[in-house]
């Protein structure tokens, strides 16, 4: 088995719906995400994947969220958008776009240096 690893991140805002402290009102992160995506088989050029096909993956499902307030993003807009609500969401997302032979291990997103997230199935 064989895990590939890409990082990327985004610039965003959001509220955390009901709860009880300062992140209650609107703020701001630049959100750190850490894919990692595992396969078994190589192709003809000794890769599960192009590293760079990955990130674009990653990248065109965190462009949705980049500079916005992700309250207004759906599914945020019915869902609180919690570090664990956006890991599950870009797990999904990944999952669903990868090719076949590539499966999503875990997503881990950051809001800071000192808090992160891993979400995995």
């Amino acid at each position: 088995m064989y895990q590939l690893v890409v990082r990327s991140g985004f610039s965003a805002a959001h509220r955390l719906a009901y709860y009880p402290g300062a992140c209650e009102r609107l703020h701001g992160h630049n959100w750190k995400v850490t894919a990692t995506v595992a396969g078994e088989e190589l192709d003809q050029l000794g890769m599960v994947m192009d590293l760079m096909v990955l990130q674009t993956i990653l990248d065109e499902c965190l462009h949705q969220f980049d500079h916005r307030m992700i309250n207004e993003v759906a599914p945020f807009d019915q869902t609180n958008p919690t570090s664990e609500n956006l890991a599950r969401y870009i797990f999904g997302w990944m999952k669903n776009n990868l090719p076949a032979k590539a499966r999503v291990v875990s997503i881990e997103i950051a809001e800071n240096d000192d808090f992160s997230v891993i979400y995995s199935e």
